[in-house]
Formats: structure tokens, sequence, C-alpha cells
């Protein structure tokens, strides 16, 4: 009673001897009662709340769309604790896509390859925000974007919210391309997430369930049994070895009445499949499909796909070919997102085919927008735009010729901003980079001028491609721009890349530079092939075993590590489940 008869006084206006303040919060919502002897008491922890506040305030906001493998990598190697992090994903998990081909059989289970992202977003320095959402709109003139949340739209609260950036970082990847071809958005599987896999798997198993019912005759059998792959890529031909593996494994087994009506078809436009390994993998590809009756129509394309045909045109013969179809995955590319489309149109980019970035991931003509992986491409600068720019940095006596240790100055710095060089470098087997100024007979020069400066490097922008849409590459990026992020906090400074030619100050933003650590095929089988760094191919049993140990030492944590393991030891025990759950 004597304190709260003290408190009524207080707020009554009757002053004590001595000045006095309260500063009351709810404690429902787990605030405190604080009070203070003197001024000098209150002051000191009013300038150190404000402070606080300013400080948090003062964080930037990082908003990163997209929890695939470029957002993920991005999150997990931020430093939180200098920004203010929001993701928006319509998923609240990270995928290992490369192990889907195995759910669509039942290899792997689509849990085992999964993590939480709520997991993965844990951090002792910060909180790292996440909602459930889909972007539907990036505003780059507010710097807002307008999101739907994907939760049932029965539950209370409105579905729609927008969200403020300073920093906007787009890892949405890409939607599967078809290439405007009639009937495939109708009546094709894709293989682009984790719910593709698990609708293949149960359309499989109806597919023999629908072939042993009575009264169908031995044609509509084979034509429910026959499942073609449209895309001789790594993922179409994965998928193939798996369903081969699953039907003579497991499924013959069980319906052993039309294990001779089974038949697999894998689609190509290209003269091979796996046109972008090794030509020894790709023909042990083609070798090993032949011997396990899966047939390959390369060069052909397809016009269309009705509910039970697929028509295509054969390029060799220019006739049009027809064959029935029981299930079709198509698998033939990627193709830009509606939101990423309209974003292009808004920053002056409607004219390409997907958004491009600079050599520091940052969108052409938005200073403050990131984009990774495969909703995104690098449009790489051609050393050959600048080639009078650095002849004029490297020519310090302002002689008008390039002597050999004028050269070797600068080349660091080129090296550096145009990556091509070095790749040209590799290509030709020129082990130092003053090669480039031996003369047509192969004979060192002492000087060059600009017009023998421009001839030397004039072959090295061919080297330029565009990166692959890989896991890979995506990975990498979401690490370089993470580091980027942690970096401009101590530099204070924006990524500018390599500083003027020639000079001696350092590099503090590289650009991104994609290291290529190799690439597996399985092929069904136990078979496998591999192409790995230094131009070393390796492939049969011993491969497989290469790329079981790899894959689950790459699983995003010990959690899905066990389970993959366990999963691939309980096919080796008790085969793979048919059951269509």
């Amino acid at each position: 009673m004597t304190n709260f008869s003290y408190f009524k006084r207080i707020f009554h206006g009757q002053h004590l001897s001595s000045p006095k303040l309260l500063a009351l919060c709810s404690i429902s919502s787990g605030g405190l009662i604080a009070y203070a002897d003197s001024p000098s008491d209150v002051v000191g922890e009013s300038k150190t709340s404000v402070n606080n506040q300013i400080e948090t305030k003062r964080r930037k906001r990082v908003l990163v769309l997209g929890t695939g493998w470029a957002g993920t990598s991005f999150l997990k190697d931020l430093d939180i604790s200098t920004y203010d992090v929001q993701v928006i994903s319509p998923r609240n998990y990270f995928a290992f896509t490369p192990l889907l081909p195995s759910v669509t059989c039942g290899t792997v289970d689509a849990r085992s390859i999964v993590e939480p992202i709520r997991n993965i977003i844990k951090k002792r320095d910060g909180e790292i925000k996440y909602w459930e959402a889909e972007c539907l709109k990036v505003d780059h003139e507010s710097k807002k974007v307008l999101c739907r949340s994907n939760i049932d739209s029965n539950l209370v609260g409105s579905n729609e919210f927008s969200l403020e950036y300073d920093y906007l970082v787009i890892a949405i990847g890409a939607q599967v391309n078809t290439f405007n071809t009639p009937g495939v958005l109708e009546h094709c599987h894709f293989l682009k997430e984790v719910e593709d896999a698990q609708r293949i798997r149960r359309t499989v198993i109806d597919c023999f369930e629908k072939a042993v019912i009575p009264g169908l005759t031995d044609e509509e059998r084979k034509t429910n049994l026959h499942f073609v792959i449209v895309g001789g890529g790594p993922t179409g031909v994965e998928f193939a070895a798996e369903l081969h593996d699953f039907v003579h494994e497991d499924l013959v087994n069980l319906y052993p009445s039309v294990k001779d009506l089974v038949s697999i078809s894998v689609i190509q436009s290209g003269d091979h499949i796996l046109n972008t390994f090794d030509e020894r993998i790709s023909s042990f590809a083609e070798e090993k499909f032949q011997r396990d009756a899966i047939q390959v129509l390369t060069g052909h394309r397809v016009l269309s796909v009705s509910e039970r045909m697929i028509d295509m045109k054969a390029k060799s013969t220019g006739q049009n070919v027809s064959i029935p179809h029981g299930m079709v995955v198509w698998s033939t590319g990627v193709g830009t997102r509606p939101v990423v489309k309209d974003f292009m149109e808004q920053i002056g980019q409607g004219y390409r085919r997907i958004l491009a970035t600079d050599e520091w991931l940052r969108v052409k003509g938005c200073d403050d927008v990131y984009a990774l992986g495969d909703c995104a491409t690098v449009d790489q600068r051609k050393i050959m735009e600048d080639i009078s720019t650095i002849f004029e940095a490297a020519d310090k006596d302002n002689s008008g010729t390039l002597t050999v240790e004028e050269f070797k100055e600068v080349i660091e710095d080129i090296i550096i901003r145009y990556p091509q060089v070095e790749l040209y470098l590799k290509n030709r087997h020129l082990f130092d980079v003053t090669d480039l100024l031996k003369d047509v007979n192969g004979k060192d020069r002492e000087e060059v001028d600009i017009e023998g400066f421009k001839l030397a490097l004039s072959n090295v922008d061919k080297q330029m491609k565009s990166l692959p849409a890989t896991a890979q590459v995506a990975a990498q990026q979401g690490a370089y721009l993470a580091k980027c992020f942690n970096k401009r906090e101590k530099c204070k400074i924006e990524p500018e890349g390599p500083r003027k030619f020639g000079s001696d100050g350092r590099h503090d933003f590289r650009p991104f530079q994609y290291r290529h650590l190799g690439q597996f095929a399985p092929l069904g089988g136990e078979q496998t092939a591999a192409e790995l760094p230094g131009d070393w191919v390796s492939m049969g049993r011993s491969t497989q075993w290469l790329w079981y140990s790899i894959y689950a030492s790459k699983q995003v944590s010990w959690r899905t590590r066990f389970l993959v393991v366990g999963d691939w030891s309980r096919r080796f025990m008790f085969g793979r489940d048919s059951s269509r759950i």
C-alpha cells in the first residue's frame, strides 16, 4: 500500500523533496517497471535507449526473395549482425534438387532432401525474419515488394502485404521453358520442385496399375507403359536411368504380366545427349542406354503434346513422327518467371531473355538490387571495349608502345577484371601471360603498339560463355555476395571492382568468378560418369560410390545426411517402395 500511495502522489503532481521519475511498461508483454532517484540517471538511461534505437534503425534492410541454392547460401554466410534481414519464399524449406530424380522413383524419400528454412536461418548474432509468401511485384522506384501469402485464405487476415528494402536480393530461380509448345503445360510433368517429383512417382505407379486392368488390349497396355522424357540434359538422363532401375529392379516383380510391355524413350533435339559433358561421357551414356533398351531419339524436335500422343519432327529427314505415351516428362531448360519479366520491363531490360547483372551480381541499372542463380545471367564486360583504356594505363611513359615490363605491371588487374583472359590462356595452353605478346611466328617482342596489343587480345572475348543453370553456380554466387555484403560494412564503400589499372591499391571487391568443381551423370545400374577438374573423366561403379559420398557430404544438415544415407541403405536391402502414398 505504501508504494501504491507513493506512485499515486507522483501521478497527481505531488513532488517529493528530490526529483523522481517513474517509467512503466506493460508487464503482460514482458516489460519492466523502472524507477530512478535522480534526473541524471534518467537522462543516462534515456540516451542509451535512444542510441540503441538509432543504431537499430541504421541497419540496412536486406530483403531476400527465394530459399533455393542461391538464397540459402547467401543467408548462411551473411553477417546478419549488421543488417536487418528479411526472407520471402513460397516454400518454407530448402530442397537438395540434384536428388529430385531419385525422389521420382522412391530411391530417396522427399522428406530426406528438404530442410526447414527456419532451421537454417537460426543465428546467434541476430534474427532473420521469414514469411511464407510469393512475390507478386517488385516496385523498383519506391523500393517495395508486393507479396501474397500462399496460406489457406480461410484463415483470418489479409493475404497481401508489402515490404520495403534498402538492398534486394532476387534468388527466386526459374520456371520450366516450354518454348510455347502446344499441350506441354496441360499434358506434361516437370521436374523442378519436390512436388513435381512426388507427382511423377504417383503417375508412374498409376500407369502400371492402369495397365494391368482386365479388358485392355496389348496395344493399350504398351501405350500406358511408354514413358517419354523430352530433353537429354543431366536431369532428363538421370530420371530415365532412375526410372529404368525402378522398373526392372522393383516393378516388374510386382507386375509380371506386363514386364515385356514397358518402354522408355528419350527425345533430344541435339545430336547427342549430355552435350554439355565431355564427348566420352556422352558416348558412354548413349551406349549404356542402348544396352538397357532405352530408346534415344536424337535430332528430333517436339511439335506438340496431346493426351495420348506426342508429335515431333526429325531434323535429318524433315518428316513428322507421332508416338503414343503413357507419361511425358518435360526437361528442356529454364525460362524467366513472370515477376522477373515485369521487373525487367521496369528497368529497361524488357528486350532481354533473362535478367542481366554485372560481374558483381548487381542488376544492371539498379544500384541496390542483386540477382543470383537461375533467374539471372552475368553480363561479362568485353575486354575489347576497354582495350584503349588498358593500353593507356599500362603505357606509363606515354611512348605509344608497351614493353613487356609495362604489360606485366597491369596484367593482374586485367585478369581479375576480365576472367575470360585466364580461361583463354588455359585453353591455349599458355603458361605465361606475356606469351600473348609474341608475334605470329611465336617470337618474343620487346615492345608492342596499340594495334599489336589489340591483336594479341582480339580472341580473348570468344571464350565468354553464359554460366550454366546449376546448383553449383547458384551456391557459389550466394557465398560470394554474402562476402561482399560483409565487407561492405567494413569498407564503407560499394563494390566497384578493381581500381584503376596499374595502381598500387588492392582490390576491395573482386568480380564473381565461377569455379567449376565437376559434374556427375548417374546412368543407372550403379554406373555413373563424372567430369572432374583437370579434364579428368571417370566412369563406372567406382564413380557411383564417389557420387554417393559427395552428395551425402553436400547435404545441408546432419539430419538430411543421415536420412539420405538411410534411404540408400534401405533401397539396397528392401528395394524401392511402390505404394502410391
